[in-house]
């Protein structure tokens, strides 16, 4: 396979669909992966260029072969344009949202595919791509520096620990208590993962194996 991963345009958009080492994988597997260039993504392009990975411009993907993959996080630029490659992306083309039809439209013009993140499910039936260890990790830090009484703006941190030095200095020394319903599952591993940091000083910020938590049912 070929996977294309392009820039984003949402604005504020500094997330990334793949990480280097998710890249070098798929690189090991005999894949070829080709990451555009991007002023606003939090991995800078020399990361994925050291694993290997082709270096593209912004917003190249309209150019890609037809037979790449483009992976993308959120919405492309509403343009107008047919869309003949296919794209794995949240599409929020399937609930009634507004943009949505439009969206279908313009892959239906092109000839394209929507592999719509949002519907990707295992075996199982259960979402594989959804909010899981870090968004409960980083809620669980907003939480606490928003008990701080710091509830302006957050700008990225360089890294977990950088986070956490920041929210510990927030708290000024208090150590509240936390309780976290569904500390079983996805999100909330990543909570009582943050909660158990904050309060050994560990520089690993991991969860327990067994959070202290009824077994809610996962979610």
């Amino acid at each position: 396979m070929h996977i294309w991963m392009r820039a984003e345009t949402r604005p504020n958009e500094r997330r990334t669909a793949l990480l280097p080492d998710g890249a070098a994988q798929l690189l090991a597997q005999g894949h070829k992966v080709t990451v555009e260039d991007s002023k606003t993504r939090v991995v800078p392009a020399s990361e994925y260029m050291a694993v290997g990975c082709r270096i593209a411009p912004e917003g190249s993907w309209r150019d890609a072969p037809p037979e790449a993959i483009i992976l993308g996080l959120k919405e492309l630029p509403e343009d107008g344009t047919p869309l003949r490659h296919r794209h794995i992306m949240f599409g929020h083309a399937f609930k009634g949202q507004p943009a949505g039809q439009v969206l279908l439209d313009r892959f239906r013009a092109g000839g394209g595919t929507l592999l719509d993140l949002e519907y990707l499910v295992d075996e199982t039936g259960r979402r594989v791509a959804a909010f899981g260890y870090w968004a409960g990790y980083a809620g669980a830090a907003l939480t606490l520096r928003a008990l701080a009484g710091h509830t302006g703006p957050v700008d990225v941190y360089a890294s977990a620990k950088a986070m956490a030095h920041d929210v510990r200095g927030a708290l000024g020394g208090a150590s509240p208590s936390a309780l976290i319903i569904g500390a079983l599952g996805r999100v909330g591993t990543g909570a009582a993962g943050y909660a158990t940091r904050l309060a050994s000083r560990s520089p690993n910020g991991t969860c327990p194996k067994r959070p202290m938590a009824a077994p809610f049912p996962r979610f």
